[in-house]
């Protein structure tokens, strides 16, 4: 099924060109749809389409009467200038010896107003060229194998379709709309400049080197526009980059239209925007901006008007100064500014639009009876001029060649065109014999032949760049970055290249960037700033405001623990596990580790208590050691007394070693130490208790009892009670000794060293086994508390028993409650206070009355008393 778009073009196709019946024995000269066309004869005729007119008027087709010529209007010396550097360079080719020789390139010159239905009219005029009358043989005139145009790219769209139908290769020296890459909808377009899909990755690019994360984009309403904007802002939403918003300026905008896109620029927090639009459709924004006095936003420009005079002006510069942009590569050609210097008005062949540019340019009216271009409104100026006026007295559009840019992709196009046909002609010398199967003849050339040929045109230029197309029909994307800097009087803006973007190198050096040069915005070196919220600095992460883009959202602290050492981190990292964040949260720092230390002052003051306790119970026992002799020590059994004295002396002893870092010996030296000590002690105090009985018990009739606890039996019992604990001790050393760990889950912000138990079940025999000494002793003792004062300790026994228990049960819950090295200072405090008790409650009242109460130490008192 034939489209709309099909069936119109068929439709105009034949209402222009009705079929000629097989009955006519005469060719028909057919109409001249363009009269203002500028021809010139050759072997090949290439056709060069350009919109010389910016604007035309779309005529209305009522199918009755034959449509009027093209009226146009708004004459574009910049194209025109396109158009005169299309002839001057296939000219130089007619002149070169070496490529195309013997074979005279001739052109055909197309204005297509800007407009489609003019370009698609402009396509058939080539397609069907007039044919000349001829009374005895077939008519024939040399066909049109290529057509290069035309600059836009809706233009090129509309037209390259068209061209499709008869196979004719399109190649495009302005249309650089990525659409055109696909060979399903345009598999013989071909171009020489870079698809907007480079241009639309380089500018992400330049934007996200810059920091810039909100922008906004404005295109025109053509695909240019359109496309161009899509492919920047998927691209740069990949880099992390939003859009604020996206304008399209319409192709002919009322006053209210342009005041609200103006509005929309001024008022938005995006102070870089991206212009994806030709020179003709940014111009009345850029007056409005102007006329508003609209100021302070950062201009990002495409290819199409980065270097454009007509927008860089005096007048424009306050609004648009510091612009910078991708500009397609330019070149110095040699020769080019003689030519449009030597344009002459009546020269042969004759260049109808040559003659209105005459007009325009000297502001006169050329007195002559040749034909000129169709305008809309022809102007008549008030003086008259010869046609002998000198261009180099002028300074123009025209002849400023300063910034070929656009011109050099004609360059590179003629010359494709032209090394494609040489190749042609060299298979056509190689293979003389088979013209029509391998090498189609030259002078007889048909569109189609060309279109392998050109796919495989590869040559490097006299510039240096080598020319050819991908699989796409488009060449390497290559851009030089130009920046919008003042100048003098004569030249208001200078375009400064400040670097290069080359697609076909590594990604890592396809953009180049002399940061140094770049003037921004307000003739400032500083980079402007155009983000909707203000970076996140180390130490903070983003968090997304609901309802807004990703680039809009607050900066949070990061969570103790966790770090964000990069600007704008959407999520913070946690520390290492033995690693803590600092203050400021943007890097991790070693973990404070923590112990009871001795350099502590809290450490002291228990080693201190503990060191005092060791030195007094040394001191009774040389106070002891020195009255050894005295009733009171012998009637105290001497040796279970020092015995029990070295036991306390250790029993403090053992606090010191829970003082200081854990490690692999003193983590089981403290358990060890502690379950020993203290067996020794309560055994002794056992044995002191049971003498004390049985002492006492034997003084009865009949009662033999104490000839089996004298001194020798005493010792086993405490040997053999001790002998116990140890078992115990070393079982638990030899199957799950206690050992070092790092606490980390007590505390996240610092490590507590501390000695794991090993083995809790072990660790609770130690602790039981002392608890029924401890226990059994004090029942002991608390049945002989009423037996004769003089020789009688059972009741310190008791009084030191009731202490010890009462200490080690409230250390249990203390122990389990107190966090990190307080654990540890709770079991020193019932160590040193429990040994305390025992030393102080038992040794305490003898030391008392053997130093300061000497008489009380003697047999004959202690025998006197009840």
């Amino acid at each position: 099924m034939k489209t709309p778009v099909l069936r119109a073009i068929h439709l105009v196709f034949f209402l222009f060109y009705p079929i000629q019946s097989n009955s006519e024995a005469n060719c028909k000269l057919w109409k001249e749809l363009d009269l203002t066309v500028v021809h010139k004869e050759g072997d090949v005729i290439l056709a060069g389409m350009f919109p010389i007119h910016s604007k035309g008027i779309d005529q209305e087709l009522n199918f009755r009467n034959q449509p009027d010529q093209r009226k146009c209007w708004g004459f574009n010396m910049r194209v025109f200038r396109w158009s005169q550097a299309m002839i001057f360079f296939i000219e130089e080719i007619n002149r070169n010896p070496t490529l195309l020789p013997n074979i005279t390139l001739g052109y055909r010159l197309y204005d297509t107003c800007g407009l489609i239905a003019l370009s698609l009219r402009t396509a058939l005029s080539v397609v069907s060229q007039p044919m000349k009358r001829s009374s005895s043989e077939m008519c024939s005139s040399p066909s049109i194998p290529i057509i290069i145009g035309d600059s836009g790219s809706t233009l090129s769209m509309a037209i390259s379709r068209l061209l499709n139908l008869f196979h004719i290769p399109l190649v495009s020296y302005f249309a650089s709309c990525a659409c055109l890459s696909n060979k399903h909808q345009f598999p013989y377009f071909f171009r020489t400049i870079p698809s907007d899909v480079n241009q639309a990755n380089a500018l992400a690019r330049l934007v996200k080197h810059f920091g810039w994360t909100w922008v906004g984009t404005v295109g025109a309403d053509d695909a240019y526009g359109r496309t161009g904007i899509d492919l920047f802002t998927a691209a740069v939403t990949q880099l992390g980059v939003c859009v604020s918003y996206r304008i399209i300026i319409p192709k002919l905008p009322t006053q209210q239209q342009l005041q609200d896109i103006v509005r929309t620029i001024r008022d938005s927090s995006a102070h870089v925007l991206v212009a994806f639009a030709i020179e003709e459709d940014i111009k009345p924004v850029v007056d409005e901006i102007v006329l508003q006095n609209v100021t302070g936003k950062q201009w990002v420009a495409s290819e199409a008007w980065v270097t454009s005079t007509l927008i860089s002006t005096k007048e424009n510069f306050p609004s648009l100064s510091g612009t910078i942009g991708f500009a397609i590569r330019r070149a110095e050609i040699p020769g080019l500014k003689h030519f449009l210097d030597s344009i002459q008005p009546l020269a042969d062949p004759y260049n109808v639009f040559a003659r209105e540019f005459w007009e325009t340019q000297f502001q006169c009216t050329l007195n002559t009876s040749l034909p000129t271009s169709s305008t809309m409104d022809p102007v008549n100026y008030s003086h008259s001029c010869t046609g002998m006026e000198r261009m180099q007295d002028t300074q123009s559009i025209f002849n400023d060649v300063s910034q070929l840019r656009v011109t050099y992709n004609m360059y590179k196009a003629v010359y494709t065109v032209a090394h494609a046909l040489h190749n042609l002609l060299l298979c056509q010398r190689e293979h003389r014999s088979a013209l029509t199967q391998q090498c189609p003849d030259i002078h007889n050339l048909q569109p189609w032949q060309v279109i392998e040929v050109l796919r495989k045109v590869n040559y490097t230029n006299m510039f240096g760049d080598l020319i050819y197309f991908d699989e796409n029909g488009d060449p390497v994307g290559s851009y030089d970055i130009v920046n919008w800097q003042k100048g003098g009087d004569d030249v208001p803006v200078q375009y400064i290249t400040v670097g290069r973007f080359d697609s076909s190198l590594p990604k890592g050096q396809q953009l180049v960037l002399n940061q140094n040069k770049i003037v921004w915005h307000g003739g400032t070196n500083k980079v402007p700033v155009s983000v909707c919220s203000a970076s996140c600095p180390p130490g903070y992460r983003k968090v997304r405001l609901e309802g807004q883009p990703v680039c809009c959202y607050d900066c949070m602290l990061c969570a103790e623990g966790s770090i964000s050492n990069t600007t704008d981190q959407a999520e913070c990292l946690l520390c290492p596990e033995d690693f803590w964040s600092n203050k400021h949260r943007n890097y991790c720092v070693p973990k404070e580790i923590e112990f009871l230390s001795y350099l502590e002052a809290f450490g002291m003051v228990l080693a201190a208590i503990a060191i005092l306790g060791a030195v007094a119970a040394i001191s009774v026992g040389v106070v002891f050691f020195r009255h050894r002799d005295t009733p009171l020590v012998r009637a105290n059994n001497s040796e279970l007394s020092f015995l029990l004295l070295i036991s306390l002396t250790l029993c403090f002893i053992c606090a010191l070693t829970f003082l200081g870092q854990p490690s692999h010996w003193a983590c089981p030296l403290r358990r060890i130490s502690f379950g020993l000590t203290f067996a020794l002690c309560l055994s002794c105090l056992l044995s002191k208790t049971l003498v004390v009985l049985i002492a006492f018990k034997s003084t009865l009739p009949g009662n033999n009892t104490a000839r089996w606890f004298r001194p020798p039996q005493q010792r086993l019992g405490v040997f053999i009670c001790s002998l116990l604990q140890g078992g115990v001790c070393i079982a638990w050393l030899t199957t799950a000794s206690p050992y070092p760990v790092k606490n980390t889950w007590l505390y996240r912000d610092r490590i507590i060293l501390e000695c794991h138990l090993g083995s809790v079940v072990y660790f609770c025999c130690v602790l039981g086994y002392i608890g029924c000494l401890a226990a059994f002793c004090f029942i002991l003792a608390f049945l002989a508390r009423k037996l004769p004062d003089n020789f009688n300790e059972a009741k310190f026994i008791t009084f030191s028993m009731l202490i010890f228990c009462a200490v080690w049960i409230t250390f249990i819950p203390a122990y389990v409650s107190s966090p990190g090295k307080f654990t540890v200072a709770v079991e020193i405090f019932a160590i040193l206070a429990s040994s305390y008790g025992v030393l102080l409650c038992i040794f305490a009242p003898k030391c008392y009355i053997i130093i300061f109460m000497p008489e009380k130490n003697s047999k004959k008192y202690l025998m006197t008393q009840k």
